[in-house]
């Protein structure tokens, strides 16, 4: 809560300081005489420039964050899938594949979540529990082969959703595009004084308003970087009701 305040007051500190540092170091010939005539196309380039950068950002950081919460539901609802085929095998291996997917799916919610918020990637204790639960599976001898079919597809899902959210827990945005973010931000606190524009009452209110703006876009770029790991974690409300379902005996 803190930061979503202090980095737009930041901001604004920061463009309204080099407003007034850069009206007192350029040359005369970057004033303009009179205030709000002249810098239209200056403006119109910068305002382009950072608005084409930001929605190209955000898109694709809603698009990571998208993706990597539709991984979890798939894996989710793999997991249920398997837990529900494995009531059909025989109780001794019933209990022991069912404890097993229900094990896998507690070590995601309480120790891999951690782990991908912290070192972008998945738990390899909870890829050893998993392991575990394929080759349990695979050595089955008295199941039904169509029992014991559809306990492996449902695996295969699992796997698939796990190796997708591996790849989300290493997602960023890219540098180059951060460069860019960067480059056109410092262009829009400069361009009053790109624009010529002198020291008033009005200029500095206005650079003030901008630099708030900016700080809570370039806020909510980086809450959306990292859909595991970032300001706005993928929700695990997915895990949570396949627990939920499992001891209701789905």
């Amino acid at each position: 809560m803190v930061l979503q305040w202090a980095l737009p007051v930041l901001s604004a500190l920061v463009a309204v300081s080099v407003l007034i540092l850069a009206n007192r170091l350029r040359p005369k010939s970057w004033r303009k005489n009179e205030e709000g005539g002249g810098d239209g196309f200056v403006l119109d380039i910068i305002s382009t420039f950072f608005t084409a950068v930001v929605a190209l950002v955000v898109v694709i950081g809603w698009q990571n964050y998208d993706n990597a919460h539709s991984h979890t539901v798939a894996e989710a609802k793999a997991l249920v899938g398997v837990h529900s085929a494995a009531a059909a095998l025989p109780q001794a291996e019933r209990d022991r594949i069912q404890g097993l997917v229900r094990d896998y799916t507690t070590q995601v919610l309480d120790h891999e979540w951690p782990v991908m918020a912290q070192k972008h990637r998945l738990s390899e204790s909870t890829q050893q529990t998993f392991d575990t639960l394929r080759a349990e599976v695979a050595a089955l001898r008295d199941a039904d082969d169509n029992v014991r079919s559809s306990v492996l597809a449902g695996l295969d899902g699992v796997a698939q959703a796990r190796y997708d959210r591996a790849m989300d827990a290493r997602l960023s945005i890219p540098g180059f595009l951060y460069a860019a973010l960067w480059f056109g931000t410092a262009l829009l606190l400069l361009r009053m004084v790109l624009a010529g524009q002198d020291v008033t009452r009005r200029s500095l209110l206005m650079t003030a308003v901008l630099g708030v703006v900016v700080g809570w876009v370039i806020l909510a770029i980086y809450s959306l970087d990292r859909p595991l790991s970032g300001g706005s974690v993928v929700p695990r409300d997915a895990f949570e009701l396949a627990l939920t379902r499992f001891r209701h005996g789905s």
